[in-house]
C-alpha cells in the first residue's frame, strides 16, 4: 500500500514542478469589426431660409407744402385713396382772405389798364392824323405800359394767392392704402411735416434683414420664394431689388428688399413671410450621424489606416448637422475611411476588420 503512494507521487511530480514554470505566451486579441464609409467630396446647395414682412414698393409720407392748423383729416389707416382725393386740410381763412384782396386788386388794376389803354388808343390816332403832340402820345403810352405792368404783377400775386389757398388741402397724386397717420385735427403742423403715410399699389416688397456672413453666400441675382408665414400655400416669387448699403447699427444685418412678382391678394401689407432661396455653400463631405464622436468638446471622427488597419480620431469641422447626416466642410479628404458604428468603443491605435459601408 505504501509503495503504491509513492509511484502516484513519483508520477504526478512532473506535473506539479510543470505548473511551477512560465506559462506560454498569450495569443494576440482579435480585430474589433467595424461599419466605415469611404469619403467623397461633393458641390452642397443649402437652402437659406428667413423671416420678413411685406411692405409696398413705394411709399409716400404726404405734407403740406405750408404750416398751419390741420382742421380735418379725412382718411384713416388702412384706407384705399385714388389720385386727387383729398387727404387732410389746414384752416384756410387767412389765405382765403389773401385770394379775395388779390382779386380785388387785379380788378383795381384791370381797370386802370382799361382807361389808360383807351387813353393812349386815342392818342396814337389823333398823332396819327396830327392833331396831338408826340409828347404827350408817348406820355399815354407809357402811362399805359405801367398800368399794364401792374395789372400783370397783380395777377401774378393773385395766382400766389390762389396757390397758397390750394396748398390748404392735401391731396394724393396716386392710388394706395393709407399706412399710418402721424398728426391729428387741431394741431399746427410745419410745413413738410408728415400728415399721412401711404402705400402706392404700384408693386410689393419682402423684405428681409440679413446677416453680413449670409449675405455673401446669396449669388449675385438669386431667385426667392417667398410664402406666408400662416398659410405656406400662398406663395410668390421673387428677384433681389436692393439692398442697404449699411447693415443696421443693433442688429449688425442688412435690409433685403425682394420685389414681388404678381404677389396674390391673401400676401397683404404688413404679412409675416419665409423667404427661401438656394445658395452654393462650397464642398462638403456628408457622413452618417452615427460616426460622430467628440474630442475636447469638438465633433471628430474615428479614421481606419487601410495599411495598418488601426484608427486614430480625427476632429472635424460640422458645417449643418440633421438626424440622419452630418455635413462636414473641414477635417476630412476624399477617398478617407470613417468608422460609422461602434465608435464609443474605440481607442486610438486600435486594430479594427472592415465590415463593410456603414449607411
Amino acid at each position: 500500500m505504501g509503495r503504491m503512494r509513492w509511484v502516484v507521487a513519483a508520477a504526478l511530480a512532473p506535473l506539479v514542478l510543470a505548473g511551477c514554470g512560465e506559462s506560454p505566451p498569450a495569443s494576440a486579441p482579435d480585430a474589433r469589426p467595424v461599419r466605415t464609409i469611404t469619403t467623397t467630396t461633393r458641390g452642397a446647395v443649402d437652402a437659406l431660409t428667413l423671416t420678413g414682412h411685406v411692405e409696398a414698393m413705394n411709399e409716400a409720407a404726404y405734407g403740406f407744402r405750408i404750416g398751419g392748423r390741420l382742421v380735418e383729416r379725412l382718411v384713416n389707416v388702412g384706407d384705399t385713396v385714388k389720385p386727387g382725393q383729398v387727404l387732410a386740410r389746414l384752416d384756410s381763412q387767412n389765405e382765403a382772405n389773401a385770394v379775395r384782396s388779390a382779386q380785388a386788386a387785379v380788378a383795381a388794376a384791370d381797370g386802370q389798364a382799361s382807361v389808360a389803354r383807351n387813353a393812349y388808343e386815342r392818342q396814337r390816332s389823333l398823332l396819327a392824323r396830327g392833331f396831338t403832340p408826340r409828347a404827350q402820345y408817348e406820355q399815354a403810352e407809357q402811362a399805359f405800359l405801367a398800368a399794364r405792368s401792374q395789372l400783370e404783377d397783380a395777377q401774378a400775386r393773385l395766382q400766389i394767392a390762389q396757390d397758397q389757398l390750394g396748398f390748404t388741402e392735401l391731396k394724393a397724386d396716386s392710388e394706395g392704402v393709407v399706412t399710418a397717420r402721424r398728426a391729428e385735427p387741431g394741431e399746427v403742423v410745419q410745413a413738410g411735416q408728415p400728415i399721412v403715410t401711404v402705400a402706392r399699389k404700384d408693386g410689393r416688397d419682402a423684405v428681409f434683414d440679413v446677416p453680413a456672413n449670409l449675405l455673401a453666400a446669396v449669388p449675385g441675382d438669386p431667385d426667392v420664394l417667398v410664402t406666408l408665414a400662416s398659410d405656406p400655400a400662398v406663395k410668390a416669387h421673387g428677384r433681389v431689388r436692393e439692398i442697404a448699403p449699411q447693415a443696421d447699427p443693433v442688429t449688425r444685418t442688412f435690409a433685403v428688399r425682394v420685389g414681388l412678382s404678381d404677389p396674390p391678394p391673401a400676401m397683404r401689407l404688413g404679412a409675416t413671410v419665409i423667404g427661401t432661396v438656394q445658395v452654393e455653400t462650397g464642398p462638403v463631405i456628408e457622413i452618417p450621424a452615427s460616426a460622430l464622436t467628440r474630442i475636447d468638446g469638438k465633433p471628430a471622427v474615428w479614421i481606419v489606416d487601410p495599411t495598418a488597419r488601426t484608427v486614430a480620431l480625427r476632429p472635424i469641422e460640422v458645417m449643418r448637422y440633421s438626424p440622419a447626416k452630418v455635413s462636414v466642410v473641414g477635417g476630412l479628404k476624399d477617398n478617407e475611411i470613417v468608422v460609422t458604428a461602434g465608435v464609443q468603443a474605440l481607442h486610438p491605435g486600435q486594430k479594427v476588420r472592415l465590415l463593410g459601408a456603414g449607411l
